[in-house]
């Protein structure tokens, strides 16, 4: 008895996995890009949007057009549309067309009739550019409203961000409505919605990365360099110059003698000389100038500045008499 019931309970297990691994199979199913649903979460598609797909969110980086459209339609006339669908990366998608039943819809290649609502639109395979119909009203029922989804996948199999969609909402207007207008252009139109310049992500070639990484290397060395060498060469010769200050005072007695007369003159000019390449200097460094320049005017301004401390210092020197026997 034990064995025939579970005997009989393994039919009921086995038809409970059947139904799970449907349902699972059926989910990826209405999510396919060969048809959306009809419904999304209580509301239309065309109007709420692909709310499962880009976080939830309409994204301007889809570009979601249609030509062939008139400003106002013709009674009974018949209008191609050509539906198209663009995103930086995310080459395939889909679509949803509907104009609430005030004309008639007809799938062109690539296109069907919605199964929940046959007065819809919505592709039969993933593309990015599809050509349909339209039938204007046999009568006169005022303005036309549309509602024009498009979602370009990025192929995965997956509801994920990486899906972005757009909608489209548009009026045709009643027959004569177009003769009123004087300015524009009342013949067939092109709407869109989306950021066009979103469409032209620029594409990162390696070879160029590296190259310009190189670049910046070079220069790098190239500025660092003169930097280090002009930096050095400056310590070095002032460093060479208080050495000699240092050797004349300690073995030499000191700078020799310069009469007044001739001292006053001489630290006028150099005084002179090195407030004016003082003012330099302070021009470069206010005004940002490549530093290079103002290095060397510095570093000249430093010599013009030595010169005048050379010159008061011989000035008050005492004098020596080397002549005598």
């Amino acid at each position: 008895m034990e064995k025939t019931g579970e005997y009989m309970q393994r039919p009921v297990r086995n038809f409970s996995i059947m139904v799970i691994m449907a349902l699972m199979l059926a989910a990826p199913v209405l999510g396919s890009p060969n048809g959306p649903p009809w419904e999304n979460g209580g509301g239309i598609i065309v109007e709420t949007g692909c709310t499962c797909h880009g976080g939830g969110a309409p994204s301007t980086e889809v570009v979601v057009s249609i030509s062939g459209v008139p400003r106002a339609y013709n009674v009974s006339q018949t209008y191609e549309f050509t539906i198209n669908l663009q995103h930086a990366s995310n080459e395939l998608g889909g679509y949803v067309l509907y104009d609430y039943n005030a004309g008639t819809l007809t799938a062109g290649e690539g296109s069907q009739q919605d199964p929940d609502e046959p007065g819809a639109l919505s592709q039969s395979e993933p593309g990015n550019d599809w050509v349909v119909t339209w039938t204007a009203p046999s009568e006169d029922i005022g303005s036309v409203n549309f509602q024009l989804v498009g979602n370009a996948v990025n192929g995965n199999g997956n509801f994920d961000e990486g899906d972005k969609w757009n909608i489209l909402s548009f009026i045709i207007s009643e027959p004569g409505a177009a003769e009123v207008v004087t300015d524009e252009d009342v013949s067939l139109r092109t709407i869109s919605v989306g950021d066009y310049d979103a469409l032209f992500v620029a594409e990162e070639n390696p070879e160029a990365l590296e190259a310009e990484r190189q670049e910046g290397i070079a220069d790098e060395f190239f500025t660092n360099g003169n930097l280090y060498y002009w930096t050095t060469l400056s310590l070095i010769i002032i460093a060479a110059v208080i050495q000699g200050e240092f050797y004349e005072r300690r073995f030499s007695g000191g700078p020799p003698h310069l009469d007044r007369s001739l001292a006053v003159p001489q630290g006028v000019r150099r005084g002179a000389v090195a407030a004016g390449l003082g003012l330099l200097f302070a021009y470069l460094v206010d005004n940002s100038e490549p530093w290079g320049y103002s290095l060397v005017v510095g570093m000249l301004t430093l010599w013009a500045i030595f010169g005048v401390y050379r010159t008061i210092v011989q000035s008050r020197a005492p004098k020596q008499y080397t002549d005598l026997v």
